[in-house]
């Protein structure tokens, strides 16, 4: 088992659902493009330029009196009392980028659901997986709601007073990034299940392995499953950072400024207020967590590819390895550079895509380790006890 172990059958003949496991994985895909493009939309400070939603969508301004129209109602709005110098080009561009960000989540949910209506009727839907799948969808039709909710808190009359720049609350912004990667990783995950399918005898591979071999996959499977939990709170600090635009503050490293902790990183009242609207706060977190799972990243990878210990693993988890250790590497540097260039778009936006890399890793790793789970330990053990009990009967007998 430990020379080939689990890989994903994507071959149709040996996997009849194979079909059905890429669609989710490209439906993930999709929407890794649609979160690059919603960052995008926010970097380029686009967010605010549609005062309109409708759950279907409509046609963009063609004429140019539909643009002056659309202009004309954009300067109803507090933005504008900020970006009085706007040119009737300009305000396309931004709109432009909103408006594309708004129909791909749109299609995406094409993406999803035309193809599972194909493949439901021509069962191709794994038995019992149908829960999955209106679960994915309810998930990706909360976050349009979600994400009008959060555009709605920067259109506000109570906006127009504000003297620091206009932007949406960086608790809604930190909310509809969430349910994107939540949405993102249930389909990874529900793929990666799928592709996985015909490996229905796992309990009595995993009764084959030595005790050593599942004790270390064991710890392995744990550590995994903490390092995907805190790569993903990383990704919900990193909404913190961007919605309260702190990455242009303290621009040094290792240190903040002249300070490893801010004076004012407590300053706000009441004191919950820091954790996401005080710069110094958020700043300070993601530092935190993002070197704190670097360091988690790179040490479960020296512990399980340690020469002693590398040879009990699958070499899909080994890969897991390698790739969690690389990309939560990578991720850090890019983290550090952006912050050090004072956040230009294409590094911000290369670093909100880096993040799903390392988010992507650390799934694929706990899911290669999944045949370490309690359950199948448990009828491996016994399988392998009965096997025992059988091999003892049978010498007796002879």
């Amino acid at each position: 088992m430990l020379q080939k172990g689990f890989p994903a059958v994507t071959n149709s003949a040996h996997n009849m659902y194979a079909p059905a496991g890429k669609w989710i994985l490209g439906t993930a895909a999709a929407v890794v493009g649609m979160v690059h493009v919603g960052g995008v939309t926010r970097l380029t400070q686009s967010g605010l330029s549609m005062t309109t939603w409708h759950p279907l969508g409509t046609l963009p301004p063609i004429t140019h009196q539909e643009w002056e129209e659309e202009f004309a109602r954009y300067k109803q709005f507090p933005e504008w009392q900020q970006r009085k110098s706007m040119t009737l080009d300009e305000f396309k561009y931004i709109y432009g980028w909103e408006y594309g960000h708004r129909m791909l989540g749109r299609s995406v949910g094409l993406v999803f659901c035309l193809p599972w209506i194909y493949f439901s009727a021509r069962g191709r839907i794994p038995k019992g997986y149908q829960g999955r799948m209106v679960g994915l969808l309810a998930m990706g039709g909360t976050q349009g709601l979600v994400g009008w909710w959060m555009v709605k808190s920067g259109l506000g009359d109570d906006r127009r007073g504000d003297k620091k720049e206009i932007r949406v609350k960086p608790a809604r912004l930190t909310a509809h990034l969430s349910m994107a990667v939540a949405t993102y990783s249930a389909l990874l995950w529900t793929g990666l299940d799928i592709l996985g399918l015909p490996h229905k005898n796992m309990a009595q591979e995993v009764a084959k392995l030595s005790k050593e071999a599942i004790r270390h996959a064991t710890l392995l499977r744990k550590g995994s499953i903490h390092l995907t939990g805190l790569a993903g709170l990383t990704i919900v600090s990193g909404a913190l950072v961007a919605g309260n635009d702190a990455g242009r503050a303290y621009n040094t490293y290792p240190k903040m400024g002249d300070s490893w902790i801010p004076d004012e990183i407590l300053e706000m009242q009441p004191l919950y207020r820091n954790f996401y609207e005080n710069t110094a706060t958020v700043q300070f977190n993601h530092r935190i967590l993002g070197m704190s799972t670097a360091v988690g990243a790179v040490s479960l990878a020296a512990i399980g590819l340690s020469p002693a210990k590398a040879i009990l693993l699958t070499p899909q988890t080994r890969k897991g390895l390698y790739a969690i250790g690389l990309a939560a590497c990578g991720q850090a540097t890019l983290g550090i550079t952006t912050l050090l260039y004072y956040v230009p778009i294409s590094l911000a936006a290369a670093h909100q895509v880096g993040s799903l890399v390392v988010l992507t890793s650390g799934i694929y790793l706990a899911h290669s380790l999944r045949y370490a789970r309690p359950a199948f330990v448990r009828v491996g053990q016994a399988a392998g006890k009965s096997s025992a009990s059988r091999q003892v009967a049978m010498a007796k007998a002879v």
